[in-house]
C-alpha cells in the first residue's frame, strides 16, 4: 500500500461501490463542508457585517489557534487512537513558551516544542509496547501536564509575561497577505499532513492500524514505531499551538486549554474522521475547525456572549454527527454485504 485511497478502499473489498454506498460515503466525508458553505451564506444574508474582510480573517485567526491540536489529534484518531492530553500539553506549551520568550525567540519556541513532544513520545511508548489503551495512558497524561503546569506557576498564582520588546510576539501579531502568521502556519502544517496521509506509506499504515490493526501486523506493517510517531507528533502539535496562544495573548495563561481537547475531537469527528479509526480526511479536520470558529462567532452576534452556549451549540452537533457517522457507516456495510451477497450468486461465464 502506498497511497491513503488504498487503506481506506482495502477493507470495501472487490467490485464498484453502488450508488447509495457512494452517496452515503461522499456525506460522511464531506457533510461539513457542505454544511460550512451553507452556514457562511446564510450568515452572510442575515448579518451584513459577517462578510466582511474583517470578520472572516478574525475567524480564521481564531480557528489557527484550535487547528494544530485538531491536526495532532485526526492521525493519532486514524490508528483507533485518542488524546486527552492535548488540552493540559497546549496550556503547558503557552506557560513554557511565555517563560522561555525572555532567552530570545528560538528558545521561546524550541522548549515548549521539545518538552510537549517528549510527553506525546513518552504516551506513545507506553501505548504502544505495553497494550494499555490510549484512553487511560492520554488521561494520565492529562493530569501529567496540568500538575506540572502548576507546580511551575505555584498552584496558577503566578503569570509568566512576554516581555513587550520580544521578537516572539510577532510570531502571532505579523500578517502577510491580510492573514496572520498564524493563518499561514496552520496552512503549512495541513499541507504537510496532506502529503503524509496521501503520498506517503506513513499515512498508508495509520489507516491500515485503525481499520485492521490485527491485519497490519500480521502484513509486518511498523505498528509500534507508527503508534509512537503519532502521540508524539499529536504532542508537537499542542505545544505548537499553546505557543502561538501564548504570543497572542503576550501570556501564558494557566487556565487555558481546559476541556480543549473535547473542542479538538469534536472538530476531527465534524471532519469526517471515524472514531473508530481507519478512515478520515486531513482537510476535513480544517474544515471541522473553521465550522466550529463560524458557530462560536454567530453565537455572539445573537448576544449569546456565555461561552457555555458554544460548549452546548458544541455538544449537541457533535452528537448529531457522531450518530449520523454510524448510520452511514452501517449503511455503507449494508451496501457492501449486499453487493457481495449479489456477485456470489451470479453464475460464472461460459
Amino acid at each position: 500500500m502506498t497511497t491513503a485511497s488504498t487503506a481506506e478502499a482495502a477493507p470495501a473489498g472487490a467490485g464498484t461501490r453502488t450508488r447509495v454506498e457512494k452517496l452515503a460515503r461522499l456525506t460522511q466525508r464531506n457533510g461539513a463542508l457542505v454544511i460550512l458553505l451553507g452556514l457562511i451564506l446564510v450568515s452572510s444574508f442575515a448579518f451584513p457585517s459577517f462578510a466582511s474582510v474583517g470578520n472572516l480573517s478574525q475567524i480564521a485567526l481564531q480557528a489557527a489557534f484550535l487547528a494544530p491540536l485538531a491536526l495532532g489529534l485526526t492521525f493519532v484518531i486514524f490508528t483507533g487512537g485518542i488524546d486527552l492530553s492535548v488540552g493540559s500539553v497546549f496550556a503547558l506549551g503557552g506557560v513554557l513558551a511565555a517563560w522561555a520568550s525572555q532567552y530570545g525567540f528560538l528558545t521561546a519556541v524550541l522548549v515548549p516544542l521539545i518538552v510537549c513532544t517528549l510527553i506525546g513520545l513518552v504516551q506513545g511508548a507506553i501505548v504502544a509496547f505495553t497494550s494499555i489503551p490510549s484512553f487511560i495512558v492520554t488521561l494520565a497524561g492529562l493530569l501529567f501536564a496540568r500538575g506540572l503546569l502548576l507546580a511551575l506557576t505555584e498552584e496558577g498564582s503566578e503569570t509568566y509575561k512576554v516581555p513587550a520588546d520580544a521578537a516572539f510576539l510577532e510570531l502571532s501579531r505579523g500578517s502577510f497577505l491580510g492573514l496572520g502568521f498564524p493563518v499561514w502556519i496552520v496552512i503549512v502544517l495541513f499541507a504537510v499532513g496532506v502529503l503524509v496521509l496521501h503520498r506517503t506509506s506513513y499515512g498508508s499504515t495509520l489507516l491500515a492500524i485503525g481499520g485492521q490493526p490485527d491485519a497490519a501486523r500480521l502484513m509486518g506493517l511498523p505498528v509500534l514505531r507508527s503508534t509512537l510517531i503519532v502521540f508524539a507528533v499529536s504532542g508537537t502539535m499542542a505545544g505548537s499551538a499553546g505557543a502561538l496562544t501564548a504570543s497572542y495573548t503576550a501570556s501564558g495563561v494557566t487556565t487555558l486549554g481546559v476541556g480543549l481537547e473535547l473542542t479538538a475531537i469534536a472538530a476531527v469527528v465534524l471532519g469526517g474522521t471515524l472514531l473508530t479509526g481507519g478512515a478520515g480526511t486531513v482537510v476535513g479536520s480544517l474544515v471541522g475547525v473553521v465550522l466550529l470558529q463560524v458557530v462560536a462567532n454567530l453565537i455572539n452576534r445573537m448576544g449569546l456572549t456565555n461561552s457555555n452556549w458554544q460548549a452546548v451549540v458544541n455538544g449537541a452537533v457533535l452528537l448529531v454527527v457522531a450518530v449520523a457517522q454510524v448510520l452511514l457507516s452501517r449503511v455503507q456495510a449494508k451496501e457492501r454485504a449486499r453487493r457481495r451477497g449479489g456477485e456470489a450468486d451470479a453464475p460464472e461465464p461460459g
